[in-house]
């Protein structure tokens, strides 16, 4: 079973009507993760840029347009080529890219396929954490049981 699934691609910064420069970037989902997808920028300063965010509005967003916030995602079509447009908002700036629809559609289909859709949940292994968690150790007996009587038992001899 696979625990990642990665894309390398390169999209496009828009930075005018006229005017775009190419951006590596890396598209990641891990199955650990599963609500989510990482990209990944390689813009050439020092570090990557990281973003992250639902892999259920990628999903949406290869067919009509949804987000809003920090992020957006639209299809559209540009000279006879189909794109995917994300809207990165962020208090550092604004970014508009572009990326081939084919590209992401067939990496978003490989991960409906390593994690269905609503079996997300499971891969978290909630259940099985909050078993753990609530579940009884030797101490609680301690608790559980009453070593002082109440004052509504009854008396026994002896006692006052």
């Amino acid at each position: 079973m696979l625990d990642v699934v990665e894309r390398e691609l390169e999209l496009k910064l828009v930075l005018s009507p006229e005017r775009s420069i190419p951006v590596p970037a890396r598209l990641s989902y891990r199955t650990a993760d599963p609500y989510a997808v990482h990209i990944t920028f390689h813009i050439g300063s020092e570090a990557p840029v990281h973003w992250t965010f639902a892999r259920e509005l990628l999903v949406e967003g290869v067919f009509r347009p949804c987000g809003h916030g920090d992020v957006r995602i639209w299809p559209t079509k540009i000279d006879e080529r189909d794109l995917i447009c994300v809207a990165l908002t962020s208090p550092d700036g604004n970014a508009l890219l572009e990326v081939p629809s084919a590209a992401v559609s067939a990496w978003v289909e490989r991960t409906l396929r390593v994690v269905p859709p609503g079996t997300e949940r499971e891969r978290l292994g909630l259940d099985d954490a909050l078993a753990d968690l609530l579940a009884p150790l030797p101490a609680d007996d301690l608790w559980l049981s009453d070593p002082w009587p109440s004052d509504e038992s009854p008396a026994q001899d002896g006692e006052l």
